[in-house]
């Protein structure tokens, strides 16, 4: 009896998946950096609602991280989520708050959450990093 409710758990648990598929487009870049977004160099981001974009290493098209509260940050990859090379290595994402856009594709995506807005477009949201903000530093990392 033991063996049988183990392989059902076992089976229940593999059968089970995240509610968004896996995005193919995710550079494989390693994204791990610490910034103070409080300083005066990051006052684009000193208060709640500030954005701004950062660089980083390709084939990542740079981060745009956005103060969603006094606590709390998200930070979005530039690189478009769907049909990412569509109009070249050049293009990237723009934040015309409240939205960042896909100005390739003419899709809109919230800045508060990642997802599409755009009615009637079916795909991946952006590609959100993770981030750790411990009151004076805040940590991208994935």
């Amino acid at each position: 009896m033991k063996k049988i409710f183990v392989i059902l758990l076992l089976a229940g648990l593999l059968s089970c998946g995240g509610d968004t598929p896996h995005n193919p487009n995710i550079p494989q870049v390693y994204i791990n950096f610490t910034i103070n977004p409080n300083s005066t160099e990051y006052y684009e981001i000193n208060t709640v609602s500030g954005w701004m974009y950062l660089g980083s290493v390709a084939p990542s098209r740079g981060i745009i991280i956005y103060r969603y509260s006094m606590d709390e940050f998200r930070a979005y990859e530039r690189l478009a989520p769907n049909d990412p090379n569509t109009c070249g290595e050049n293009s990237r994402l723009i934040v015309e708050f409240p939205f960042v856009i896909d100005t390739c594709l003419d899709v809109k995506y919230s800045i508060l959450d990642g997802s599409i807005i755009t009615e009637g477009y079916s795909g991946y949201p952006l590609i959100q990093y993770n981030t750790q903000y411990d009151g004076r530093m805040l940590r991208v990392y994935n």
